[in-house]
């Protein structure tokens, strides 16, 4: 999917093989390894051949090859969620500088002085939409509640089954985005046809920003976009955290619901509780006014020209 997005924005992309090895059987252990002994391999060469000033990391077992190859060079990890996983925290110990997106992710590195609080980036893309452009671009009634629900780029099972389930009666008093992902594309659409104009689905939106600003609510996953995406549009959400992720994702949403910014749902309790929790909070608009203006209290608009700036900074140190 990164390639599909990244050469979609006109930029040269090369890949470098890697495989996790965290919690991978013994059977299947030697053969990732040989993954990221090739992948070590193929980034020494595409070091050589470009020869950057400074690496940028973001994370993912993908990077771990490459910073071994290039730990000489200058390097810059950024921490997008709260709580870094393992290959973050490996990553961590190679990198000259550390961009977080928020103060709370300072307990959990050793080295302070390599850290900068930078907040967590968004596409300049997303920046252009505001609630009316939003509602036409779906031709949804701005005098009517719009909620919106994401399960990722692939999608969430459970979160799709648990909306379809309650579409019917949702669309009676709202209207709803339903971003679906891919895997269930198929078989979601033929059960919500003839639902009407109230109810929009899609696999995938590219113009993500047109949904985030029509919407009055998001129910989603808590991967680490929430802290700057829902903060920029000041979003309140309902928070699921993926239960297979379930410690970085949960303290990602334990940190939006303390400071009154979403509220968390647990997975399990989707198909019992997920309709009261969305009527509850659309029928309620001075709690869903106070938890937009903690989200919104969240921003860090220029989070991507700190990080940038970092970068140019160890770039110019560097030569």
């Amino acid at each position: 999917m990164e390639k599909e997005l990244v050469e979609r924005a006109g930029l040269p992309f090369q890949a470098i093989p890697a495989a996790g090895v965290h919690g991978v059987s013994l059977k299947k252990l030697p053969g990732n390894l040989s993954q990221l002994w090739k992948g070590y391999h193929r980034s020494k060469q595409i070091l050589k051949e470009f020869d950057p000033d400074v690496l940028l990391f973001t994370g993912g077992y993908v990077a771990i090859p490459m910073a071994l190859a290039g730990k000489k060079r200058q390097s810059l990890l950024y921490v997008p969620d709260i709580e870094p996983g393992l290959a973050l925290r490996v990553l961590a110990r190679y990198s000259d500088r550390i961009a977080i997106t928020s103060e709370e992710s300072r307990k959990f590195f050793k080295h302070q002085e390599k850290l900068v609080v930078s907040g967590y980036p968004i596409r300049k893309e997303l920046k252009k939409w505001n609630k009316a452009d939003g509602l036409a671009y779906f031709k949804f009634d701005p005098n009517i509640k719009t909620v919106l629900f994401m399960g990722g780029s692939s999608g969430a099972r459970s979160i799709n089954n648990a909306v379809v389930k309650i579409a019917g009666k949702l669309i009676e008093r709202y209207q709803v985005i339903h971003l679906t992902g891919h895997l269930d594309w198929d078989s979601l659409r033929h059960q919500t046809d003839g639902l009407g104009p109230r109810y929009q689905a899609f696999p995938y939106l590219h113009e993500i920003g047109a949904a985030l600003a029509a919407a009055d609510l998001v129910v989603s996953r808590s991967g680490a976009s929430v802290l700057g995406e829902y903060a920029h549009f000041g979003l309140p959400a309902i928070l699921v955290p993926y239960p297979y992720a379930w410690q970085y994702q949960k303290v990602n949403a334990d940190y939006l619901v303390e400071r009154g910014a979403a509220v968390l749902l647990e997975d399990e309790k989707l198909g019992k509780e997920l309709y009261s929790t969305v009527t509850t909070l659309l029928e309620d608009p001075k709690r869903l006014a106070q938890m937009s203006q903690a989200m919104a209290a969240l921003a860090q608009p220029a989070a991507a020209e700190k990080i940038a700036e970092l970068l140019l900074e160890m770039a110019s140190n560097e030569r």
